[in-house]
C-alpha cells in the first residue's frame, strides 16, 4: 500500500528590483528618523521643565518675588 502523499503547501515568492529595494531602504529609513526625532522631541520636551512666568506672593508683606533659581557656584582653587 502506498503512504498518502502530503499535500504540498504554496511558498510565497518576492521578486524585486534593485530600485525597488532601495526604495523600500529609503522609506524604512525615513521611518527610523522621523521616529527618533519624534522620540528626541518627546523627550527633551517630558525631562526640561516648563519656564512659566509666575510670581509668588508674600502673604504677610503683600509683595511680589521673582522665580526662585538656584545657582550653582564654582568652587575655589585650593592653592598650596
Amino acid at each position: 500500500m502506498a503512504a498518502p502523499r502530503k499535500p504540498q503547501a504554496k511558498k510565497l515568492k518576492f521578486e524585486l528590483t534593485k530600485s525597488a529595494v532601495a526604495g523600500i531602504g529609503i522609506i524604512v529609513f525615513c521611518l527610523f528618523l522621523w521616529m527618533f526625532l519624534l522620540g528626541v522631541w518627546a523627550g527633551q520636551s517630558l525631562l526640561m521643565p516648563s519656564f512659566e512666568k509666575k510670581s509668588l506672593v508674600a502673604e504677610e508683606q503683600g509683595t511680589a518675588v521673582g522665580p526662585l533659581v538656584i545657582r550653582a557656584e564654582k568652587k575655589a582653587k585650593k592653592t598650596e
